[in-house]
């Protein structure tokens, strides 16, 4: 089993605003860097739109996380990251069997990728520590990036597919290197509830 981690989108104008950006960039830059010490490859994916142009300041990973040139950086303009992109060629010539991901935003183009990673047949382990996103509003109802993320981690620790095994962990949790372990699969996560209001 070839594990690849693979980071999405942890850009200094996709982290801005988000839930404990700092937190999740600084844990995100550890398990890169961890990867990197048990020869674990690791796979960028950078997203360019309108409002996110090539070169631009608020396109430029995030502070602490920078690709060696030996890393595959892959460019995307979907949410999807292997939407019209090389990233299953990449992960191909790697020979992953395994991805661990990170990365921004959660309800975004982690969850796309990650589901779409899934339904390919890939063993997926999502960071539960290491993705964020941004408060948001729908419909009138208000809902925070704590309770995203957390859904989102209640949601992937719960999925399946007819191949493949998908599990949650923390970062200082998840197995690298050539073999894993399943145990490092946790429960799923609560969704923090808002505070009530006085009576």
């Amino acid at each position: 089993m070839t594990t690849v981690a693979l980071v999405i989108d942890l850009q200094v104008g996709v982290v801005r605003g988000c839930f404990d950006a700092d937190g999740v960039v600084a844990r995100s830059a550890a398990l890169v860097e961890r990867a990197r010490s048990t020869g674990t490859p690791v796979v960028w994916v950078q997203h360019h739109a309108p409002d996110l142009e090539r070169g631009t300041p608020g396109w430029g990973l995030a502070d602490g996380l920078t690709p060696r040139p030996d890393e595959p950086l892959v460019h995307k303009a979907y949410r999807d990251a292997f939407a019209e992109t090389g990233l299953r060629e990449v992960l191909d010539s790697l020979g992953a069997t395994r991805l661990v991901v990170v990365g921004a935003q959660s309800d975004f183009c982690v969850r796309t990728t990650t589901q779409r990673a899934a339904s390919l047949g890939y063993d997926v382990t999502l960071v539960s520590d290491g993705h964020t996103t941004t408060d948001t509003e729908w419909d009138g109802v208000k809902i925070t990036g704590e309770q995203i993320v957390a859904h989102t981690n209640m949601y992937f620790s719960g999925l399946r597919y007819p191949e493949g095994t998908f599990t949650v962990a923390r970062h200082d949790d998840v197995a690298l290197g050539q073999a894993h372990h399943p145990t490092e699969l946790t429960e799923p996560a609560p969704i923090p509830q808002p505070n009530p209001g006085p009576d």
